[in-house]
Parts: structure tokens; C-alpha cells; sequence
């Protein structure tokens, strides 16, 4: 009996798998079919509207002088700009912060420090709070280690404002410590196929996709009719999406103008970021999947958000299933030829999906040769493995709804 129920729970955690690698295969079949994007660039009207500017801190000081200096010199009129350091900090960071939108405010620019008495809702609460103080339409926001081009926020709004029904424009992400070493390369390859595979197959099939948190920007109206920023998940981006999408509205995702960021440069760093975006996707999923089951969303809408939101439950399924395998192997005195079979697929198909996915993003973005490919797309394995192991009983922990604090990944201004 209890042999049975082991062989019943590996059965189960096979078919979570080859669900999420279903969508995988969704992903690449439409891109495959969809036509290139057009590179023509919408025309700005005459009469641009007022922007907003936001940029989050919390003890970032490597990094928000030169946030800081990127914002203000965004290519926008500078009676119809504002900018917002939103500072939570404790440390030198809102020292260097006084000095820095002194400067701003030399050249002319609208900058303003928002302090706060307390970091209530961490980076939601804060992006609340700026949004209360000013009125403009628009809102774009940066995490502290991003540097957008000049001609970022000029391209963003021509494609928001031709685009009336777009609750956010999100831009890729590109990564100045990409070549930094073996982990960043990695990290760099499964978010070259997040952005050129993912984020650009369901923006052109209509379906939500991920607002990133940073290199986007919003239209006030989107965010007011969904009801603001709310802090009761750690993924605060991922869950206004939604709910904007829940009232209507859709996005825009534009693989250039592209921003610059950094990623986790060691292994701890990195497994705490990925801790708590994935515990943040549990978290959305809690509140909102009984929601958009029972709206007017498409069924592929439905399928695409339900799978994109569960598919962090593939690190606690992956060493449920292995387990389970081997207690199986050994109760049967070896591994049952149907499982034997499902493993020599499930191989096949992730094998498949890892290539796929990430080969063309790779040559899409020319990020080298194919020696190098092969190289850095052999150590993704190895990262999943990790994180599925380290980060497991978090992420059942959030499932359960158990709540962790808001846990910042360092920055060293690379």
C-alpha cells in the first residue's frame, strides 16, 4: 500500500514536469510561427505628457549616484519630468543621495528625495507613497543598479501612447556583469530566453506577461482601476500585472530600448534572490489563480498565467519525484519499466526545451560562439539542481502561506 502510494506521488510529480515543459513547447511553437517584430518606431505627439520617474533605494550607495545621473538624463522635457529617489535607507546611501539631486537640481532637473518613516511595505509601499505625492500619467521605474539609455524613455512612451489599452511597456534587461563568471553567464543565458523567448512569444499572443519590477514604465490609470500598489506578496510587479490584466488591460514588451542591470555575482546572493521571486510567484498564485479561472481571460491566457505561476513548484516536485524514484527503485528491486520509460522522456524533453529555448536567444542577442554556448548552456542544469534543492521547503512554505520579510540582493555597481 504504501509502496503504491510512493509510485502514485512519483506519477504525479511527472506530470506537474511535463505540464510545465507542455508550455515550454507552447512558447516555442509560437515562436516559431510569429511574423519578426517591426522596427519602425511609433511617432511621439507634439504635446508630450507629464512622467514620473521613480527609483526605489534601500541601502544601495555603490549604485544611486549613478542611477541617479541616468534618470536625469533621460531625453524628456524638463517641465514635463519628475524624478523620485524613493529612500528607505539606514546607511551613507541618503548622504550621497542629498548631494546627487542637488546636482540634478543645478542642471534643472525636477528631483525630489522621498524619505519615509518606516519601510512598510518595503518596495510596494514605497512606490505607493511617490505615486501619492505626484499626479503625472505616466510612471517609470528603476531598480537602483539600472542605467537606462537616454533615448529610453522617448521610445517606451511611443509605444505606450500608441498603444491605449497598455497598462505598462516593459523593456529587456541587459546585464553589464553578464561575462563577470560561469554563474553570471548562466544567470545571463536563462534571462536572454526569459526575455527573447518568454516575455516576447506571450506580450505578441496577448496573453499577461511579466512586468520585471524595473526598465518599464506605467500608466497611472491601469494601476489606479486595479486598485495600486499592494505589498501582500514579495512579487508586487507580477501581482499588479494581473490584476490590471483582470480589468481589461494588456502590456507591451519591447526587446529594444534595452536597460542595463546587474546580476547576483555568488551563489548565496543569487539563491536568495531566486528564494524570493519564486516564493513571491506562490504567493501571487494564492491570491489570484481562483480569480482569472473565473474570469472572461481566453483559455490560453488561462493555461500560459496558471503554468507560468506554478512553474516555481518544479524545484519541491523535483525532489519529491527523485526521491520517490528511488525509494520505488528499491521497493520494486528496480526502477518499473513505465517509469523507466516516463525518465528517458522527461530527459529528452528537458534536454529539447534547454536547447531550444536558449540557443536562439543566445544567437538572437550574438553573444558569441557556439563553444561558448555549449558551455555556458551545460552549467544551467547544475543551477537548476541547486536552486531546486536549497530553495524547496521555502517555496512549499509559501504555498502553505507562510510570510518572509523583503530580502534585498546586494549590488556592487558593476
Amino acid at each position: 500500500m504504501l509502496l503504491s502510494l510512493v509510485d502514485l506521488i512519483v506519477l504525479l510529480c511527472f506530470a506537474a514536469q511535463f505540464a510545465i515543459a507542455g508550455y515550454y513547447f507552447y512558447l516555442l511553437y509560437w515562436l516559431s510561427e510569429l511574423p519578426p517584430v517591426e522596427a519602425q518606431q511609433p511617432p511621439l505627439p507634439d504635446e508630450l505628457p507629464r512622467v514620473l520617474v521613480q527609483l526605489p533605494v534601500y541601502n544601495e550607495p555603490t549604485v544611486v549616484e549613478r542611477a541617479l545621473a541616468s534618470a536625469g538624463a533621460l531625453d524628456w522635457p524638463r517641465d514635463r519630468l519628475r524624478i523620485q529617489l524613493l529612500d528607505d535607507s539606514t546607511d551613507l546611501t541618503s548622504d550621497i543621495a542629498v548631494h546627487a539631486i542637488a546636482r540634478l537640481r543645478k542642471d534643472g532637473v525636477d528631483a525630489e528625495h522621498v524619505r519615509r518613516p518606516d519601510r512598510t511595505g518595503f518596495k510596494a509601499g514605497a512606490l505607493a507613497a511617490g505615486m501619492a505625492l505626484d499626479d503625472a500619467p505616466y510612471v517609470a521605474v528603476f531598480d537602483a543598479d539600472f542605467v537606462p539609455p537616454p533615448d529610453w524613455l522617448k521610445r517606451t512612451m511611443a509605444a505606450m501612447l500608441a498603444n491605449p489599452k497598455a497598462a505598462f511597456v516593459q523593456t529587456r534587461i541587459e546585464w553589464g556583469n553578464g561575462e563577470h563568471n560561469w554563474l553570471t553567464r548562466a544567470q545571463r543565458l536563462m534571462q536572454d530566453s526569459h526575455f527573447a523567448v518568454e516575455q516576447d512569444v506571450r506580450a505578441r499572443r496577448g496573453v499577461p506577461f511579466q512586468f520585471n519590477g524595473t526598465g518599464g514604465i506605467w500608466r497611472r490609470a491601469a494601476v489606479e482601476e486595479a486598485g495600486g500598489w499592494s505589498h501582500d506578496t514579495l512579487s508586487e510587479d507580477l501581482d499588479l500585472v494581473l490584476r490590471t490584466h483582470l480589468k481589461g488591460w494588456g502590456g507591451v514588451f519591447l526587446m529594444e530600448p534595452h536597460v542595463v542591470g546587474e546580476l547576483p555575482q555568488n551563489v548565496d546572493d543569487f539563491r536568495v534572490q531566486q528564494s524570493r521571486w519564486s516564493k513571491g510567484f506562490v504567493q501571487v498564485a494564492r491570491k489570484l489563480l481562483l480569480p482569472i479561472w473565473s474570469s472572461d481571460l481566453s483559455g490560453e491566457a488561462k493555461f500560459t498565467t496558471t503554468v507560468a505561476l506554478g512553474q516555481q513548484l518544479v524545484f519541491p516536485v523535483l525532489v519529491v519525484g527523485a526521491v520517490g524514484l528511488v525509494i520505488s527503485s528499491f521497493g520494486h528491486g528496480g526502477l518499473p519499466g513505465f517509469f523507466r520509460f516516463l525518465l528517458w522522456l522527461w530527459f529528452v524533453a528537458a534536454l529539447f526545451i534547454l536547447f531550444a529555448s536558449t540557443w536562439g536567444a543566445f544567437r538572437r542577442l550574438q553573444r558569441g560562439t557556439l563553444g561558448r554556448y555549449v558551455a555556458t548552456a551545460l552549467s544551467v542544469p547544475g543551477v537548476i539542481g541547486y536552486l531546486a534543492a536549497a530553495n524547496a521547503g521555502a517555496i512549499v512554505g509559501a504555498a502553505f502561506g507562510k510570510k518572509t520579510e523583503f530580502t534585498r540582493t546586494p549590488k556592487t555597481g558593476a
